[in-house]
């Protein structure tokens, strides 16, 4: 099923011109459960890897082991998952159900060892217009893994560019990840991707501050009582925001999401590049918002993501050289 994001209610960059020049594409992934293959751009799906590179791993701390937290395993996180699925943690589980629930959320003792990483998304250039790639590349892979790190106690990221035509024999049974967090909130659900390309523009938060107060009154004057979903006239204000700015969800390129952090510059930590963001990972594939697709209205799937208190997860990489690291930010 095609997923497409419905049209903005205005053109904003018509009534403020300023915004012209701010304009970037970005490509809406929309994933959805599904049952790719290695040869299908995905997210938690398996990875085209070569059998003779080994597999990445984690081998630095954790914080979630410092405050005495345990891990638990893929098979608790995935059985637990099917026990939801059946209902088995309804108002009223018999004590065969609560105890197979309640074992999910044991744990054991940490593996100490060097955590396997675990697939987040394959992108190939075929599939996803715009996607940055260095010469002679046509595959993005990202992995990471599937436990909390400082700073930011979220994932850390490991990202993959490489040809898909010299990749030869393949890895068919990679390594797993013997420790995951315990809330199992990083184990993405194999699913496809329906590529979109939208125009979105900066938050308001990084739009000089005249600018942003004037499309702030602008709202209220002009949608303040026409939606439903918005209650207050400071919502209103906040319309470009929600609705006019910046695409939610999974995405690849674009603007940043800011929200419960302030905008500040993302620099190469190789060469204090300024860089550009490269993917979004959302909490969800579905906010409420008008950028939902029609195919989709009230139909929220959980891939099995969840980035701190529902927040993103943003990649980016340096535009000078895709060999510096990419860096992760949280917001």
């Amino acid at each position: 099923m095609v997923r497409v994001t419905p049209p903005r209610r205005v053109d904003i960059a018509a009534v403020f011109p300023e915004l012209v020049p701010l304009a970037r594409q970005t490509v809406r992934l929309h994933p959805r459960l599904g049952e790719p293959t290695v040869h299908d751009s995905s997210v938690g799906g398996p990875l085209l890897w070569p059998a003779d590179e080994p597999w990445p791993v984690c081998q630095g701390l954790h914080p979630e082991e410092r405050e005495g937290d345990l891990p638990v395993s893929l098979a608790d996180v995935r059985l637990r998952r099917e026990l939801y699925k059946k209902g088995w943690a309804g108002p009223h589980p018999d004590d065969r159900e609560r105890a197979a629930l309640d074992a999910t959320y044991e744990g054991h003792p940490w593996t100490r060892k060097p955590n396997a990483l675990l697939p987040v998304a394959q992108l190939y250039a075929r599939d996803i217009p715009l996607l940055p790639c260095p010469e002679g590349a046509d595959l993005l892979q990202v992995l990471w893994c599937p436990l909390n790190h400082d700073p930011e106690w979220m994932p850390a990221a490991r990202v993959v560019w490489r040809s898909s035509a010299q990749v030869g024999a393949l890895l068919t049974d990679p390594p797993l990840p013997a420790d995951v967090s315990h809330d199992g909130d990083y184990v993405p659900e194999p699913c496809v991707l329906h590529p979109e390309v939208v125009a979105e523009y900066p938050s308001p938060f990084e739009l000089e501050r005249v600018l942003a107060q004037r499309i702030g009154d602008w709202c209220e004057r002009e949608f303040t009582g026409t939606d439903p979903r918005y209650l207050y006239a400071e919502e209103f204000r906040a319309y470009y925001q929600y609705e006019l700015s910046v695409a939610p969800g999974w995405k690849v390129g674009g603007w940043g999401p800011w929200s419960f952090r302030d905008p500040s510059v993302i620099r190469c930590t190789a060469c204090e590049s300024v860089m550009m963001p490269l993917l979004t990972i959302d909490s969800g594939v579905l906010d409420g918002s008008g950028w939902d697709p029609v195919e989709d209205r009230g139909d929220g799937e959980d891939i099995g993501v969840q980035i701190g208190r529902s927040y993103n997860m943003q990649l980016y990489y340096c535009p000078l050289s895709f060999e510096h690291p990419c860096r992760e930010v949280m917001q």
